[in-house]
């Protein structure tokens, strides 16, 4: 039977897709939306999020060679996967290498993130959309010029139905269940990277 509301089934570890897209160095100098230090810890934490669960995952970078530079090395290192290098697309979803490689997954739910957020992530967002793809835009793990520009790209994702969300969100959504397979390791990547419900985390881990 098919489902008649598919945009309203839960991220689970076995429908979606990770898609990082253009958190490279050149374009990460000049973000004033969120503080550099935390945009890494949050960057950080999704991939190490989709790691954690074998989260098939996808990176992509438009021209290294160029004044964008190279993806910020943590993000390979973490997911294990080789990144895209694009010709010159400015929209990741016109490289066809991006695309077939979100297709092979075979996975419908995009969670998604980019650098800038106002170009990198929303092109593509939109993209997906409108080719049947629930596409999840992880605003704190993407980054662009200043809050004005974050504020009315957030606008143009949630009228085009993108779903806009947060790392922790995305995570806890995969997880489901403290008592799930994920869920310590899950929990773990929470105590690392949230510093306030890390001291929660850890005193839990303490005690046992």
């Amino acid at each position: 039977m098919t489902n008649s509301k598919p945009f309203s089934e839960f991220l689970t570890p076995e429908n979606a897709v990770l898609a990082m897209i253009d958190h490279q160095t050149g374009l990460m100098v000049g973000l004033g939306d969120e503080h550099p230090t935390v945009l890494k810890n949050n960057i950080v934490a999704l991939s190490k999020m989709a790691k954690a669960i074998n989260l098939p995952s996808v990176i992509t970078a438009s021209l290294p060679e160029g004044p964008n530079g190279p993806v910020m090395p943590e993000i390979p290192e973490i997911l294990g996967t080789e990144v895209i290098e694009r010709e010159g697309q400015i929209n990741a979803w016109d490289s066809l290498a991006f695309k077939q490689a979100i297709e092979k997954t075979g996975r419908k739910k995009i969670i998604m993130a980019g650098i800038v957020t106002d170009v990198c992530l929303l092109f593509p967002a939109l993209s997906a959309i409108e080719e049947g793809y629930d596409v999840y835009a992880v605003i704190d793990a993407s980054g662009t010029w200043n809050k004005t520009v974050q504020e009315v790209t957030i606008a143009r994702l949630t009228q085009a139905g993108v779903k806009v969300t947060t790392w922790a969100s995305v995570l806890a959504e995969l997880m489901n269940d403290w008592r799930s397979d994920y869920g310590e390791v899950l929990g773990k990547v929470l105590a690392d990277h949230t510093t306030k419900y890390g001291y929660v985390m850890n005193s839990y881990f303490a005690r046992g």
